[in-house]
């Protein structure tokens, strides 16, 4: 059986409008028209210092504030951290509203403008 937060995660994700789920470097990758917003690191993997996570595409900007206010709940992760994207641990107080709206942010800068427009 998946882990709680990965549960959790698929439900926000598939709560937006045709969104699949792809594996993809041994994880579940979360997609709109196969454009990548959302990938689950779990706490196994070598990326997140043990804790669950997921890394969704942020703003421009947005990654260096919420890191420096939250360094706790955000990180920069490896790989797509250098293209802005922003890493959200699962665990502890996740804040599951914000990452909500977070990953609402993440579905519009990559999924085509009519379904974007839906949200």
């Amino acid at each position: 059986m998946a882990p709680r937060p990965l549960l959790k995660l698929r439900k926000l994700c598939f709560a937006l409008p045709e969104v699949h789920e792809v594996e993809a470097w041994s994880a579940p990758t979360f997609r709109v028209k196969n454009k990548l917003f959302a990938m689950f690191a779990s706490a196994d993997s070598n990326h997140c210092g043990g804790r669950p996570a997921v890394w969704c595409k942020a703003g421009p900007g947005n990654q260096a504030l919420m890191v420096r206010h939250a360094p706790d709940r955000f990180f920069v992760p490896p790989y797509v951290g250098p293209s802005g994207w922003i890493g959200v641990y699962l665990d502890g107080d996740c804040d599951w509203a914000e990452l909500d709206e977070l990953l609402h942010d993440s579905y519009r800068l990559v999924a085509p403008k009519k379904l974007a427009a839906l949200l």
